[in-house]
């Protein structure tokens, strides 16, 4: 399969780390989950996380639960930077480590941290799929920038917090 096929089988996530968001993991992660497999349903195998604490994280533990029924799935984690893991809790490490062992590929997308870092990461997530999976509560972030980033490059987003296309 050449890169545009590829990319018709990927999907990547974003969405606000959980300190901006109203609800928790056991509100959010059912969300996701129900969104993964509707992915899975069309024909979705590959998928990208970002790594950060929440949403990431919790739709990457989805991806793992599912590749162990189904070995067809894959998991790309995209860290932004070295040492991406650096600023967590204990709890968040064992996850993040984890996640890390478990994927069929990390990337890291930049060296070291700059201002921006982030961005290049979601940019770079999002030229690769066809279909972003989002936590999104509408506000300035770095989510809505990957929200908008993927509608100007005509990538799909589904907003799993009105389960609707954004």
């Amino acid at each position: 399969m050449n890169q545009q096929e590829l990319k018709l089988h990927r999907c990547c996530f974003t969405g606000h780390r959980p300190n901006k968001m109203n609800l928790g993991e056991k509100e959010i992660k059912p969300l996701l989950e129900k969104a993964i497999d509707d992915a899975i349903a069309d024909g979705y195998v590959t998928f990208i996380t970002g790594m950060a604490t929440g949403t990431d994280i919790w739709a990457a533990e989805v991806v793992l639960d599912r590749k162990k029924t189904n070995k067809d799935l894959h998991l790309i984690c995209a860290l932004p930077h070295t040492n991406f893991d650096s600023r967590r809790s204990i709890a968040e490490k064992i996850r993040f480590n984890r996640i890390i062992k478990n994927a069929d590929f990390v990337k890291e997308i930049n060296g070291n941290y700059f201002a921006g870092c982030y961005q290049v990461r979601n940019e770079w997530m999002v030229e690769r799929v066809n279909l972003v999976i989002a936590v999104f509560n509408g506000q300035k972030s770095g989510t809505k920038n990957t929200v908008d980033y993927a509608k100007r490059k005509g990538v799909k987003v589904v907003n799993v917090l009105n389960v609707q296309e954004c």
